[in-house]
């Protein structure tokens, strides 16, 4: 492809350009969001283990209705490509939204999937903060937590182990999804 892309480019894990300020579906792979979405700690760091983006994005998928799933699996792929922001950053730096809202799109129009992210995702998402906190996050002050904990465990997998078990995650929901 030819022409001008807005702003620069990073270099992905397989040695791919993704531009993301300019994202577009035919740059997207699901390879280099398993890595990059493994070897990323969830809350800054700030957390007792290493808790990866990826199992974390795993374990919501699980929980997801089976229409849900990909999406669920997916409503943190944006980070691989833009990394996370902690949420009293995140709404204040002026232009993130907009980036993060043009990856997301790209990858899910890349996947075939729904965006905005449907409701169930959004809902299981803001969930597993209750389980997170309790499994991963040291006594402090009570978090504004919206809904009910999930009840899942957080095994706090090597970036390996959450690649793989990401990578087959989607596999598995790309049959079910079609």
């Amino acid at each position: 492809m030819t022409g001008q892309r807005k702003g620069d480019w990073i270099q992905t894990y397989t040695g791919k350009q993704f531009w993301p300020l300019d994202p577009r579906p035919e740059d997207v792979d699901i390879k280099d969001i398993a890595r990059s979405l493994s070897m990323q700690c969830r809350y800054n760091g700030h957390c007792a283990r290493f808790y990866s983006v990826a199992e974390h994005s795993v374990l919501v998928a699980r929980q997801a209705s089976p229409k849900n799933r990909m999406a669920a699996l997916l409503h943190d792929a944006a980070e691989a490509y833009l990394c996370d922001l902690p949420r009293p950053v995140k709404h204040s730096v002026s232009g993130y939204a907009e980036a993060e809202a043009a990856v997301e799109r790209a990858i899910a129009e890349r996947f075939g999937v729904t965006w905005p992210w449907p409701d169930e995702v959004k809902y299981l998402d803001n969930c597993i903060l209750h389980d997170e906190k309790a499994q991963l996050m040291a006594n402090g002050p009570a978090w504004n937590l919206p809904g009910e904990p999930l009840g899942v465990r957080v095994e706090c997998w090597s970036p390996e182990r959450a690649r793989l078990e990401f990578m087959s995650a989607f596999h598995a929901y790309c049959e079910v999804f079609g």
